[in-house]
């Protein structure tokens, strides 16, 4: 049984059913599983009036269908039509004769993967063949879903329609709701099962002649069966925002530490961001290449996310770089990921083309007379006149640096313009020209 239903306690509700109203379900197909689109499609083939179907596709996905009330043969609801106006709709459906839910149940048990998918809530796509091999047509055919409508319409109406949408959504929670239009609710359906399960079992015995009878299931039979089925899902849509992991318990008694709470739980919301980063490129239309990070680095993605003091302390000491040292990858990594990181710890010769277009850039960033006397070494250019620094990242980026305390530490997110990024690097009254404020040129 689904969590929607409403059911009443004894033998009754395994005759009659009663379903929630479904909440509307705009931006969403009605049917997922393969006998799901098996009703719809009876449906569609059989409604003389495609207007009709429409309006009640509307009706179905704005919400206007009430409870669904299932039982052999018949299904019923209150639906409210587009003039907002209330009325019964049903649906009947021929019910099973006794001698064909015999030969259903007997063709059943001879195929075990039946039996086991039913009991896991699934409707196996051969078991649909097989009845029908037998005489028996467990899904509506063409013109076998009769309306009634108290609208007074002969043939579907936009509230029938909205019904029948309704079920396919339905069927896809629970594929027993077939079976008890067909006569047979699933208590008494899967007690039969059992029973004939239970014989067949005793006939199957080693010394039995029926083992030695029985063919089994065919391997290409049952490997065909992928064949039919429906096609995968579309792809879930991108969360706003990581997930949060759930607060970890820590009253549990004393004894031996064997995790640390604090550390696994910054693991657990660095592995939730790492996640979404990763569902974010994986649907991107056309998706990049991510490099993998190395230890130290992660070491720096970890911290950025923690404020437990004492992992932090856990991660300087991890990654080789002390306190301070984790503080300015810290830093780096917030103004700019692994690329900021990657110009923190790597200095490079900058040569040929390169070198290039790099004094190209520095020429063209200021005025003659205004030029700041910067001493390259490598990739990093830093001024003569005041504790600022640029560094040139390998995609042709400049990144601001200052010094604080004696060392260099990322002040500002990069810029093509070494002028821009100069001037993010000046201490507080210091001019890009090495001059400071209310100084001449």
């Amino acid at each position: 049984m689904t969590g929607r239903e409403d059911e009443t306690a004894g033998q009754s509700a395994d005759v009659e059913r009663t379903f929630a109203a479904f909440p509307p379900a705009r931006g969403r197909g009605f049917a997922v599983s393969w006998w799901g689109q098996a009703w719809l499609t009876a449906l569609e083939e059989s409604a003389l009036d495609l207007q009709q179907l429409k309006a009640g596709r509307g009706l179905a996905r704005a919400g206007a269908v009430g409870a669904v009330s299932v039982r052999p043969g018949r299904i019923t609801a209150m639906v409210r039509g587009r003039d907002r106006t209330a009325h019964r709709a049903d649906v009947l459906v021929e019910p099973l004769a006794e001698a064909q839910w015999e030969r259903f149940l007997d063709m059943a048990v001879e195929r075990a993967g039946h039996v086991a998918a039913l009991l896991d809530r699934e409707m196996p796509p051969h078991l649909v063949e097989d009845a029908s091999v037998t005489g028996i047509d467990l899904l509506p055919g063409l013109g076998e879903l009769e309306p009634e409508c108290a609208c007074g319409a002969w043939d579907h109406c936009e509230h029938t329609a909205a019904l029948c949408y309704q079920v396919a959504r339905l069927l896809d929670e629970d594929p027993f709701v077939l079976f008890l239009m067909r006569g047979r609710g699933e208590q008494a359906l899967l007690a039969d099962l059992q029973v004939r399960g239970d014989t067949a079992s005793a006939d199957a015995a080693p010394d039995s002649p029926a083992s030695r009878a029985r063919p089994g299931v065919d391997a290409t039979e049952a490997y065909a069966t992928g064949d039919i089925l429906p096609p995968l899902p579309a792809l879930p849509e991108l969360p706003t925002e990581p997930g949060v992991p759930p607060s970890l318990d820590t009253e549990a008694a004393p004894g031996v530490p064997v995790v640390d709470p604090a550390a696994l739980e910054v693991l657990a919301a660095g592995t939730a961001v790492e996640a979404h980063r990763m569902l974010a490129e994986a649907l991107r239309d056309t998706p990049g290449t991510v490099s993998e990070l190395t230890i130290a680095q992660d070491a720096v993605r970890l911290a950025a996310g923690a404020s437990d003091a004492g992992v932090i302390e856990r991660l300087a000491e991890g990654s080789g770089r002390g306190r301070e040292g984790l503080e300015t990858a810290v830093r780096a990594w917030r103004l700019g990921g692994e690329a900021a990181l990657s110009v923190l710890d790597e200095e490079w010769q900058v040569e040929g083309e390169a070198l290039a277009r790099a004094r190209a850039a520095l020429e063209s960033a200021w005025d003659e007379d205004e030029r700041p006397p910067l001493r390259r070494d490598g990739n990093r250019w830093t001024a003569e006149e005041a504790p600022a620094q640029l560094r040139l990242g390998r995609d042709g980026r400049w990144w601001p640096y200052r010094e604080e305390a004696g060392r260099w530490v990322p002040v500002g997110a990069p810029a093509r313009d070494p002028a821009t990024a100069l001037a993010a690097a000046q201490p507080d009254g210091h001019r890009t020209d090495g001059t400071r404020d209310g100084e001449g040129p």
